[in-house]
């Protein structure tokens, strides 16, 4: 398979190494130094890209990838107030892509039972709820793509709560979510549910990037097969047969 590379921070070369110990080849690896040479690119040989760039470039790397026909797998978090607009210029123009605030199967698994814990915590008043996301100092966005997706699982299950605030919050609409960037932690993830009387608590912690240059690569794979917008929970349930 032919990737193109869109952002050559850590994730990217992360996923260059593990794209060719498999035997697939890179057609070019684009960063904010580079990306004139987009234009240089033979794009006919590109079966698809993976974008890992900065929230700044990424919607313009996605509608380049429609623009050329090239299926995109979107792992960039922090521009999600234009996901909306790109998703229907993805219908418009025949494109393909898929975003996902996390490309580790374990964290897609844990969004899974953050929904789950959420139906079955729904009617407990007695409990509050509130999260955390540890992450290292290099991310610019704040909260993570993934603290909002979990936020999003828990707020569907929970109509006197409205709205996720990014900080400590005593308001009972909000859900806060705590951000912390401490080196080297590539991600840390914790819902809790607490009472006077107990607490309940859920949590991912990724070990290294690796499982995220895994799963990156698996949807690429999968991917340019693919037409229109697509989604994490398309890909594990027709690869996984699950969820």
């Amino acid at each position: 398979m032919n990737i193109l590379l869109l952002g050559y921070g850590k994730m990217g070369q992360k996923i260059d190494a593990l794209a060719q110990q498999k035997g697939h080849s890179i057609i070019g690896r684009i960063n904010d130094e580079n990306r004139k040479d987009l234009s240089d690119l033979t794009t006919d040989n590109i079966d698809v890209a993976i974008e890992f760039s900065q929230p700044d470039a990424a919607p313009d790397n996605i509608r380049w990838c429609f623009e050329n026909g090239i299926p995109v797998a979107v792992g960039t978090t922090g521009w999600l107030d234009q996901k909306e607009t790109l998703d229907k210029e993805c219908k418009s123009s025949g494109g393909t892509y898929l975003y996902a605030s996390n490309f580790s199967i374990g964290v897609n698994l844990f969004f899974k039972l953050n929904d789950y814990l959420a139906q079955l915590m729904q009617h407990q008043g007695q409990y509050d709820i509130f999260t955390k996301e540890i992450h290292h100092t290099a991310k610019k966005d704040a909260p993570s793509g993934t603290a909002i997706t979990l936020a999003e699982g828990i707020l569907k299950h929970f109509p006197y709560k409205t709205h996720w605030l990014n900080e400590k919050s005593k308001d009972p609409k909000a859900l806060s979510i705590v951000s912390e960037r401490i080196d080297p932690t590539p991600g840390t993830h914790e819902i809790t549910y607490f009472s006077a009387i107990d607490s309940i608590e859920i949590r991912h912690i990724a070990h290294s990037r690796e499982g995220f240059a895994t799963g990156a690569l698996a949807v690429a794979e999968w991917l340019k097969d693919q037409k229109g917008v697509r989604s994490m929970e398309d890909y594990i349930k027709d690869v996984m047969g699950q969820l």
